[in-house]
């Protein structure tokens, strides 16, 4: 069956989405939701709306389920990254929210608009797969345990003489190059904020072992929803025991 957002472009369905957005909001009838970011606002500049931590997202209209079906999206991969942008309430662009927020939002906007019970598989220690419900409203959420500064960055000193500020990017891709990465989140060294004397400290004065050190603890300070629980199962005794478990979140998420 055709749908009528068939006909539109990318950008002319995620505008239609927010219209229709704009005039339920002046009827009242699409309530919004203000949810917790999982950096708890440290990741952005002082001044800026998401600064306090938190971002305001409206519920899913079946407009929004178009933008999951859009083939384009699929084909890119970014049809939830479209999704989340559409139901953003904040004045900030989707652009402006760093990855680790981002993840975030996709569990709240799932929990907004349909329900905060979902189905996972995993595997018990006796090798059976079970199938079970878990609440999305629990999961546990890993903070930020190190502070910012007033441009949203963050200290690693290396030793007496060296020490970095570092940024939380807009996506956690750590399948770049080493060097790659270390250019993309380190903002200043030394106390200058130079991108050529940046990339030229990295090729010669970062060691491999300091380096290796470095994105060490920026991974173990990446704030995230922990996707794991603790589920039930019967062993061959007929005893029943508890495990647990981590679990992926799926293609099926926004979907019954």
């Amino acid at each position: 069956m055709t749908r009528v957002t068939d006909k539109l472009s990318d950008k002319q369905l995620i505008d239609l989405a927010n219209q229709q957005y704009d005039a339920k909001q002046k009827e009242r009838r699409i309530a919004t939701e203000v949810v917790d970011l999982i950096s708890q606002g440290k990741v952005y500049p002082e001044g800026h709306p998401l600064r306090s931590g938190t971002i305001e997202m409206r519920y899913m209209t079946a407009y929004d389920e178009d933008i999951l079906m859009t083939q384009s999206y699929i084909e890119k991969g970014i049809a939830i990254n479209k999704l989340i942008e559409a139901l953003i309430v904040s004045p900030v662009s989707f652009n402006e929210i760093a990855g680790i927020d981002v993840n975030g939002l996709i569990v709240a906007a799932r929990i907004l608009s349909y329900g905060k019970i979902y189905e996972v598989s995993v595997k018990s220690p006796a090798g059976e797969i079970i199938q079970d419900q878990i609440d999305l409203s629990q999961l546990e959420i890993k903070h930020l345990t190190i502070d910012s500064d007033e441009n949203g960055e963050f200290d690693y000193i290396i030793d007496d003489s060296n020490k970095i500020k570092f940024r939380f990017p807009k996506t956690n891709n750590l399948s770049e190059k080493r060097s790659e990465f270390l250019q993309h989140i380190i903002q200043e060294v030394n106390g200058n904020r130079d991108a050529n004397y940046i990339a030229e400290w990295i090729r010669y004065d970062f060691t491999a072992i300091d380096s290796r050190k470095f994105v060490n603890y920026f991974v173990d300070n990446i704030p995230q929803v922990v996707t794991k629980s603790e589920f039930e199962y019967t062993t061959a005794e007929g005893k029943k025991e508890t495990f647990e478990a981590g679990f992926q979140l799926g293609s099926d998420l926004f979907w019954f």
